[in-house]
């Protein structure tokens, strides 16, 4: 297994590759952005503000723009920059059933404090229940339905209301090096169905299930026709285009203007108490599946920005790797009594979605090389003896 030289990232991470020299793509691409002046940066926020005016002189509708938010720290941001033109937006946010404490307060305080209408989409509870056991099952992510529902739902409010602008934060894929700051890469339905939806249509997903889902159950993620989007000349942007995105800054920022607040918990699988709070059970298992599935976790993530953002040495990060990627959190607990599963049948269905890229056998345990050097025994296997052959070394 090979590391990036500069951050913690894997060669197994999502979307991302290292080349020969050992940089990983993410680092290459984190360069380019880095690269850019002020002046440049200066010239995209001009190329934003001509985007502003022709929202103000041909919008037809009762709102400028949606937004999607969740009332997370990137959310309060985009809301932020959005309302600081003058725009009159409309926040739309999917509902997955568990949000923190904080994520609550912060989620029902953007109306207030961004003086702004607010649609809360959510599928019914039992309808969510099967879908996290039927995401688990079928793409190892019980959270499919999330990523499904922050990349359909303001776009169905967006086609509903003939609203032609949709807001996001950064781009979903600013680790993989797939494209330059120059494409000025937007929203597409692709983007909805590869990068968020792991390539399922919701249709698809739902296929010959046996949780009990129908179509009915689905309303919420079913993707407005071409014809729709085109009437309204629909175009979902990206404000990390036109703004130089930097999370812990922005953070502190929207901490202090309108009293945004983290967790008052640790978190058992990263460091940072800054993000995931719109989630209490799903995203903890969400990102131990990550390290069942590519052999990393959220600290990997946050590590990485964090390094490159000049917020800690890859050292600092090396550590909070090996402290929390393999943590298997109490949120399982949590998350299988939510959806009434056994914990033995929790870990032989996550074993199904390991990769021999990644990791390998002795002796009935699983193991995989470390960033920090040498390898490390990561648990007991629960496949057949069959299943597990691949494995051996």
């Amino acid at each position: 297994m090979r590391y990036c030289k500069i951050c913690t990232y894997p060669e197994s991470a999502v979307n991302v590759s290292i080349d020969e020299e050992g940089y990983s793509s993410t680092y290459k691409t984190f360069k380019a952005w880095q690269n850019i002046s002020n002046k440049e940066w200066t010239r995209r926020r001009k190329v934003f503000e001509k985007i502003v005016k022709n929202i103000k002189s041909s919008n037809k509708s009762n709102y400028d723009c949606v937004i999607a938010v969740s009332g997370g720290k990137d959310s309060y941001f985009q809301t932020h920059i959005i309302k600081s033109y003058g725009l009159k937006p409309l926040l739309v946010t999917y509902h997955g059933n568990n949000f923190l404490s904080e994520g609550d307060f912060n989620r029902d305080r953007m109306r207030k404090v961004f003086d702004a209408d607010h649609i809360v989409v959510g599928p019914s509870q039992d309808a969510l229940i099967k879908l996290n056991k039927l995401g688990f099952k079928k793409v190892g992510d019980m959270n499919w339905h999330n990523h499904t529902g922050l990349l359909t739902s303001p776009i169905q409010i967006a086609a509903k209301y003939k609203i032609p602008y949709v807001i996001y934060g950064e781009p979903f894929w600013d680790i993989s090096g797939m494209f330059k700051p120059e494409d000025y890469v937007e929203y597409t339905a692709r983007v909805r169905l590869e990068f968020g939806m792991r390539g399922y249509e919701w249709d698809t997903m739902i296929k010959n299930n046996k949780e009990g889902l129908v179509p009915k159950d689905m309303v919420w993620a079913k993707y407005p026709s071409d014809k729709e989007l085109m009437e309204i000349g629909l175009r979902g942007l990206f404000i990390g285009n036109y703004f130089k995105w930097d999370p812990s800054k922005h953070t502190s920022q929207m901490i202090k203007k309108y009293n945004w607040k983290p967790s008052k918990k640790k978190f058992q699988r990263t460091y940072r108490l800054i993000s995931n709070v719109d989630d209490r059970y799903e995203n903890g298992i969400h990102d131990y599946m990550k390290f069942v599935k590519f052999g990393y976790g959220r600290a990997t993530d946050h590590s990485s920005k964090d390094i490159l953002t000049g917020y800690m040495t890859r050292d600092q990060g090396v550590k909070k790797v090996k402290k929390h990627d393999h943590i298997l959190s109490d949120d399982l607990d949590h998350w299988l009594k939510y959806v009434d599963m056994k914990k033995i049948d929790f870990y032989k269905t996550a074993d199904k979605f390991r990769s021999n890229k990644v990791w390998f056998i002795k002796k009935n345990k699983w193991y995989k090389e470390n960033i920090w050097g040498g390898s490390s025994s990561y648990g007991d296997v629960y496949l057949s003896k069959s299943e597990a052959k691949k494995f051996e070394r």
